[in-house]
């Protein structure tokens, strides 16, 4: 089978983080099918190995990374994706793919499928491969922090988990995520207040690493700041209900919504606060996330509400912390940022999650640090599920030399070095596997963690030219 088709194949398959046994089960079938050893560990990370064909037994192996999970997102009014409805177009000169109303998945869904096209393709001269399929890559990055240090024998790794076609990813920036738990108090809904659900809908969204500097707003921050300054400034003396946004850790989160009360001698006031608001927002993203937008209506709710300190200290806290670039390199690149990705309501509490990235691990953890304190001064409960490390590559290694040269020979172009705003695994290999060396490539990829993801075929299919290129020189 030719990637294509193993990727829609993969499509058919659900595989959010954390739940990849599916996915798991699918990667050992393919093995078997194919008489290929492979093993499997407690978290559904699998590795397949495919002997070295006659002559190139000599060579090292080489070890094709992928991730087998990805961010499950669906626009509103649509289920979150279970199986993916993949749509092929044409546009600018390239054949394109993306998903009927979800994320797409070609985030790492088109690497891995090409490593299995590798498995099944015996026409390909190659040294041993081992292909690694880890779990939960778009969430804590529990399976590669976690592999046993004799799961893989290789240490020559291609990952191909790369979203610039044109680049080679040398180096990756940390990340911390954490996740505050912050407790509730609720009270009997006040006589004489009315309901209202408010909203901030209509974002562009995106990857908080790749795309946090664009300019995008975070519909969490913006619905918090503006019922503070109801509070604080109109002095409106509103309860909230409900508060909920974002769909992914890794996202900038595109819509949020809150259910309020209110006195019903403000109602007037605090509508022409929302569409000032709205004003605002259109006027400060018009370039950078024109569709966003606020709105409110009134709504029913005859039941308890959260008590004015618990309102008052939640957006407080979210209004303290930071989202977007905190700091810059030099060279006016990203080097330190924070995304809150995720509101989500129980009973009674609201889980926050705040996800910091930086090159610097100094400045990753004391801004990680700031923010733990603003939620332990409110009460909230603080876990750290994701802490790693920055990672940078040898750029003098042979066998990134050898990737950059396939990219000549096949394209007729030198891949440009970057380093990612965004944590790789690599760097969880690079800690638990000594002597390893990685080289990141991939096709274009535009959109990724959100329902606009798509993916350029045309760039794919090349890049799978120089993946064969990489593997036989």
């Amino acid at each position: 089978m030719n990637y294509k088709e193993i990727f829609r194949q993969l499509c058919d398959i659900p595989r959010p983080s954390h739940h990849e046994e599916a996915v798991a089960d699918y990667l050992c079938h393919f093995a078997e099918e194919r008489g290929l050893s492979y093993d499997r560990d407690e978290r559904n990370c699998v590795v397949i190995r495919k002997p070295a064909t006659a002559g190139y037994e000599d060579r090292e192996t080489i070890v094709i990374l992928n991730h087998s999970d990805m961010v499950c997102v669906a626009d509103a009014g649509y289920d979150t994706p279970g199986r993916v409805t993949p749509i092929i177009y044409n546009e600018g000169g390239e054949q394109w793919m993306r998903a009927d109303h979800t994320s797409l998945g070609a985030d790492n869904g088109i690497g891995l499928a090409m490593a299995l096209a590798v498995l099944d393709d015996d026409t390909l001269p190659h040294p041993a491969i081992e292909v690694l399929c880890t779990t939960a890559e778009e969430d804590d990055m529990a399976g590669a922090a976690n592999l046993a240090p004799d799961f893989i024998k290789g240490r020559l790794v291609l990952n191909l988990d790369s979203e610039n076609y044109d680049e080679i990813t040398t180096g990756s920036a940390g990340a911390h995520i954490q996740l505050a738990r912050m407790p509730l108090h609720r009270i009997s809904m006040p006589r004489g207040y009315v309901t209202y659900e408010v909203e901030v809908s209509g974002g562009c969204g995106g990857h908080s690493g790749t795309d946090i500097d664009l300019g995008r707003g975070n519909a969490i921050k913006i619905l918090a700041n503006l019922l503070l300054v109801a509070i604080r400034q109109i002095n409106i003396k509103l309860y909230l209900v409900q508060f909920d946004g974002g769909q992914a850790y890794s996202a900038i989160p595109d819509e949020a919504t809150a259910k309020i009360v209110l006195p019903a001698d403000d109602v007037e006031q605090f509508n022409v606060l929302v569409s000032q608001c709205n004003d605002a927002v259109r006027a400060e993203y018009s370039q950078t996330d024109p569709m966003l937008a606020v709105d409110c209506e009134q709504s029913v709710w005859h039941s308890t509400v959260w008590s004015e300190e618990s309102t008052h200290v939640l957006l407080a806290a979210i209004n303290g912390i930071p989202v977007g670039v905190t700091e810059r390199k030099d060279d006016g690149g990203v080097l330190t940022s924070n995304n809150i990705g995720v509101a989500r309501m129980a009973k009674d509490s609201i889980t926050i999650s705040a996800h910091t990235r930086s090159f610097s691990e100094e400045r990753m953890h004391a801004l990680s640090g700031d923010i733990a304190r603003i939620f332990s001064l409110v009460g909230a409960e603080v876990n750290t599920i994701l802490d790693a490390k920055p990672w940078q590559e040898d750029a003098n290694h042979p066998f990134l030399q050898r990737t950059i040269s396939s990219f000549e020979e096949v394209l007729g172009f030198k891949p440009r070095p970057v380093n990612m705003h965004f944590v790789l695994e690599a760097a969880y290999l690079a800690d638990r596997f000594p002597g390893i060396h990685i080289a990141s490539i991939g096709p274009r990829i535009v959109a990724p963690h959100s329902t606009k993801e798509h993916v350029s075929l045309t760039t794919a299919d090349n890049i799978w030219n120089v993946v064969k290129q990489i593997i036989s020189a």
